[in-house]
């Protein structure tokens, strides 16, 4: 079916007055405001020719997936797989299902075969969307695989096709029958195939958070970004995607679906960029290339640079803020919060303070000791979350349910304090906490410290078995490109800002860090390849 793509030459202004987030009750209605009063506004930049997408035309391409999915013999609340990378396949395939009623797991699309079928197995999936590059390489999941192509053109129509000749299956076992229309999302926690969990997320808990998101940055339609992040986790999925689809923003899906550094600064021009969000390994390419790339007054100005899913150190941030000439917030979430719990504010409406992960974004947030106790202000023990936004536990986990999720209050394994004005700092992991002699060491604190070093690109710092103490503290240190510092003059700037205990017993020098899939630190990986 062919619809209309057609985009005004200018979308609409900034928000005028008290900002007022979108009222939307899932994913469902997402796009419903926008395709009543502004069907031609562009939702949408995708492919490497940056076709725009409207509103209208979106929600024709969704509207045309969500029958084609009724028509398979699917009920609402049936949970299917979603296997592709950023782009308009992946929108339309998500809001499309939402549409029909089905809950959605969006699968990275670079699992090794085992890990993608053993989770479509522990979700109960009774089919798998596909998008056009995984419709050649998909491996035997065990359900039936149903690719889906979008086309778009310059010349004003978008098109959809929905190959679902294959019946979906009805599954013994699995997650499914924990899940209810009243779900929306199944997110797979980052980790190996027994390490990772399954998530699921209401309806009501993506309204929540994407309101929340769309409250603390002001997002409207003015506001355009570029999908740095993939779209199956979080990060990306909520921050970049919906809620700047729900605030009536446009959102660019790069070429071949993922991030080039290479692209970035024209796919900022072609969406009319006001802010992205990224990971700190992905701000620290672009600040390493910016002497070279960045376009500086040829690109529009930015409100605002977002840094979530992993600490970024206050060196980087501010050196950030000053090449790009935008406030860099960072932000706090995670997968059992639906993302976002905690956020620096935009300038106008509250201090920075870097080094901070912000307020509360829509939840409360406790500090709680290792005997449950609330803590005071300046304290540090457990964060704990409790909201809206927060999931009711895992599927098919009671174990890890019972030890994550304590009368409502979610237990995020994460360290930190709340100052008198609300902000919290993050202090690392507990499982990542090294044991040296009883001195307890934060990694992220040395990783911190030792970044802020001149030469130094990236850090990992990981315990080292040892018979003595039990534990040591070794780093794998990454220096940047055409910079001469060696491990001494490291290890000196550490022992004037560590405690001795904290400085590094052991230091190499490295080409390359391991990163999971979403950017962030692979400690799992850096810890088999370097603490021996």
């Amino acid at each position: 079916m062919a619809v209309p793509a057609k985009t005004s030459v200018c979308d609409e202004g900034e928000h005028q007055g008290e900002y007022r987030p979108p009222a939307i009750t899932g994913l469902a209605d997402l796009l419903d405001p926008h395709v009543r009063t502004r069907p031609h506004a562009r939702a949408l930049v995708v492919s490497g020719d940056r076709v725009d997408v409207s509103y209208g035309a979106l929600a024709a391409l969704t509207g045309d997936v969500a029958a084609r999915l009724g028509s398979t013999g699917l009920r609402r609340g049936d949970a299917i797989g979603l296997l592709c990378a950023n782009s308009a396949e992946f929108v339309v395939a998500l809001l499309g299902a939402a549409r029909a009623g089905l809950v959605v797991a969006p699968l990275d699309p670079a699992l090794p075969g085992s890990q993608l079928t053993a989770r479509l197995e522990a979700l109960g999936a009774r089919a798998v969307l596909l998008g056009p590059a995984r419709a050649r390489q998909t491996a035997r999941t065990g359900v039936p695989t149903w690719p889906l192509r979008v086309s778009a053109s310059r010349a004003g129509t978008a098109t959809v096709s929905l190959d679902t000749g294959t019946p979906p299956v009805r599954r013994a076992g699995g997650a499914a029958g924990g899940l209810s229309d009243q779900d929306a999302l199944v997110l797979f926690t980052a980790g190996t195939t027994a390490g990772a969990k399954m998530v699921p997320l209401t309806h009501a808990n993506v309204a929540a958070s994407v309101r929340g998101i769309c409250a603390t940055y002001e997002l409207g339609p003015g506001d355009g970004t570029v999908a740095v992040m993939p779209l199956f986790h979080g990060h990306g999925l909520f921050a970049s995607l919906l809620a700047s689809l729900a605030g009536g923003g446009r959102v660019l899906l790069p070429a071949r679906g993922r991030f080039s550094a290479r692209t970035f600064w024209d796919d900022v021009r072609a969406v009319d960029a006001t802010w992205f969000t990224a990971v700190p390994t992905i701000h620290e390419v672009l600040l390493n290339r910016a002497e070279t790339e960045f376009p500086g007054p040829r690109v529009p100005r930015l409100k605002f640079i977002r840094s979530c899913s992993a600490p970024l150190n206050t060196a980087t941030q501010r050196a950030l803020e000053r090449t790009f000439g935008a406030p860099l917030l960072s932000a706090y979430g995670m997968t059992e919060s639906t993302h976002q719990a905690a956020s620096e504010p935009l300038p106008a409406r509250g201090p920075l303070k870097h080094g901070s992960v912000g307020r509360s974004s829509g939840v409360e947030l406790r500090i709680v000791d290792a005997h449950g106790r609330p803590c005071p202000a300046g304290a540090q023990g457990e964060v704990w979350v409790h909201g809206p936004t927060v999931t009711r536990g895992y599927l098919g986990n009671p174990v890890e349910t019972a030890r994550s999720f304590v009368e409502g209050w979610l237990r995020t394994g994460d360290l930190g304090s709340l100052d008198e004005d609300g902000y919290l700092s993050l202090t690392g992991r507990i499982k990542n906490l090294i044991n040296r002699g009883g001195e307890k060491i934060s990694p992220e604190h040395v990783e911190d410290i030792i970044a802020g070093c001149p030469g130094v690109g990236e850090v990992a710092v990981f315990a080292v078995p040892d018979p003595v103490y039990g534990q040591r503290v070794g780093a794998a240190v990454v220096v940047r490109e055409g910079e001469d510092v060696g491990p001494e003059q490291i290890l000196r700037y550490s022992r004037d800002r560590l405690a001795p205990f904290e400085v590094p017993d052991r230091l190499d020098l490295v080409a390359e860090l391991p990163h999971t899939a979403k950017g962030a630190l692979d400690r799992q990986a850096v810890e088999a390849r370097y603490a021996r």
